[in-house]
């Protein structure tokens, strides 16, 4: 059984990039043909967009492609009906309690489904219901993040750029059927001081923000048509969670979140779920709590530390200066945070 809050397909802030370490869990589920004629064009090069520097890494390699989320969704949903999963859509899981063998699950209709096995991956930013994150409190270092869309525009080809801004940080890809997605998180203290010198809602701020510091975004972006709204959430809650608890998994976004920052948000979890289908099919899902960190929690780690980088002036500064000097790090960069290149 697959619940899902929202019916699809429906827009979701993400970047949208699909490392091609992700790939071999897309074939598994059927959908790789279908992902490979939808998505943008691949990614060769990782760059980087601070002020006035506009940085690339030297070599050229097959990193992954980007595809909306309204696409990708619904192919996976469709390949999960084709599998024999009944999809109730919308719907939520409103209650869950221990049975002697398994859960009973309660839906927000008053349903009730028993299952042997529950697996949570319904993201990081849930208020209510079961599988709530308790509210931290507002802070001014939360990071709120917002996402759009735009046509005609000037990206060069095949580059992925980070975007280091004062208080934030995003990304730029070519995304399916000639759009550009941009991503990005900006901090609740930098959003304010935007929308004080910008006016407007908080994402036309927002972007003006971008636009204002970032040479290279409004080298791409100026001339770009912004296709429909902005999207916008949070805030995100970055770090390792509980994996698993008394019989109930969780995967995506809700066990672990990194930083968008290092572009592997949704490959995360992807990958993070598949590495539970494979655990649950081999009857070894005790493992799982301890797989899921030997092979996520570097990336996790890794992206706070850039992202600290990207949104602290002078972290900015010395990073623009380094990779400068070694551009060749932006595919080490790359690496650590958990994307490899296929082969060409």
């Amino acid at each position: 059984m697959l619940v899902e809050k929202s019916r699809f397909p429906r827009r979701k802030v993400c970047g949208e990039f699909i490392s091609a370490t992700t790939m071999p869990v897309l074939e598994a589920c059927g959908v790789a043909q279908a992902f490979d004629a939808a998505a943008g064009p691949m990614v060769t090069r990782v760059g980087a967009y601070s002020g006035d520097a506009m940085l690339a890494a030297p070599a050229h390699r097959n990193w992954g492609r980007a595809l909306g989320r309204e696409h990708l969704d619904t192919m996976l949903r469709d390949a999960a009906m084709e599998a024999g999963a009944v999809v109730l859509q919308p719907a939520e899981v409103a209650g869950l309690r221990r049975l002697a063998q398994g859960h009973s699950c309660v839906l927000d209709d008053g349903r009730e489904i028993t299952a042997a096995s529950v697996i949570a991956a319904c993201g990081s930013w849930n208020t209510k219901g079961p599988f709530a994150i308790p509210d931290a409190g507002q802070a001014a270092s939360d990071l709120f993040a917002f996402k759009a869309h735009f046509r005609s525009c000037a990206l060069p080809p095949g580059l992925m750029p980070l975007l280091a801004f004062p208080g934030g940080y995003g990304g730029l890809v070519q995304c399916d059927d000639g759009r550009t997605s941009l991503s990005c998180c900006i901090r609740r203290d930098a959003l304010a001081r935007a929308r004080a010198r910008h006016g407007g809602k908080a994402a036309d701020a927002v972007l003006a923000h971008i636009l204002e510091s970032t040479k290279g975004a409004r080298m791409a972006l100026g001339n770009a048509v912004l296709e429909g709204s902005f999207l916008a959430t949070g805030p995100i809650r970055p770090g390792i969670r509980k994996r698993q608890d008394d019989g109930v998994f969780f995967t995506g976004n809700i066990a672990g979140e990194a930083h968008p920052v290092i572009a592997e948000g949704i490959s995360m979890a992807i990958q993070s779920s598949g590495l539970l289908a494979q655990l649950l099919i081999a009857g070894r899902a005790e493992e799982y709590a301890t797989e899921w960190k030997s092979r996520f929690a570097l990336r996790i780690r890794a992206a706070a530390f850039f992202a600290h980088l990207a949104m602290n002036g002078a972290g900015r500064f010395a990073g623009s200066a380094l990779l400068r000097t070694a551009p060749g790090l932006l595919d080490f960069g790359a690496r650590i945070s958990g994307k490899a290149p296929m082969a060409a």
